[in-house]
């Protein structure tokens, strides 16, 4: 005699009517996702899943990629321990420079010096202590009608007037 497979219990009909409603919960917001995802990503053609997906990923690459042209953060290796890092944002005319250094005399009007001298209005300043012997500035300003510097020049000035700073 042959011996029948076992043969997994089957589920009670409630369990089984759960599992399919909540299933059906979970395309339901799956598909509310999509469409949330659909009207924010620009310049669909298609609405299909495949297509709304693989254009939101277009989409995010492209803002990936503006966002490091208008950015710099850049900490030179091999410098001075005393060398800040100096972080830089543009958007439009407006400036975020953020710069973490030193609690030393004559830090804050060496980085405020310097950025008026390449024409731009201070707006905000905001110094904050971060350790027993370091600061983090932020500074939030305006560019000049004259102003045609890259987010990395600004960074490079101010390491070159921390640098020749006492």
């Amino acid at each position: 005699m042959a011996a029948e497979p076992a043969r997994a219990p089957s589920r009670p009909a409630a369990q089984n009517q759960d599992h399919i409603l909540a299933e059906r919960r979970r395309r339901e917001k799956l598909s509310e996702r999509f469409i949330a995802l659909s009207k924010i990503v620009p310049g669909l053609k298609k609405m299909d899943k495949a297509s709304v997906l693989g254009d939101a990923i277009k989409y995010v690459k492209t803002l990936q990629e503006q966002d490091d042209g208008s950015s710099c953060d850049e900490n030179f290796e091999g410098a001075d321990a005393g060398l800040p890092e100096i972080e830089a944002r543009m958007s439009d005319r407006t400036v975020l420079v953020k710069i973490h250094c030193e609690n030393r005399r004559g830090v804050l009007v060496a980085a405020l010096s310097e950025l008026e001298s390449i024409d731009l209005a201070i707006m905000n300043t905001n110094v904050l202590p971060f350790t027993a012997s370091s600061i983090d500035i932020t500074i939030m300003a305006t560019a000049g009608e004259d102003f045609s510097l890259s987010v990395k020049d600004i960074v490079r000035k101010l390491h070159q007037a921390f640098k020749s700073s006492p």
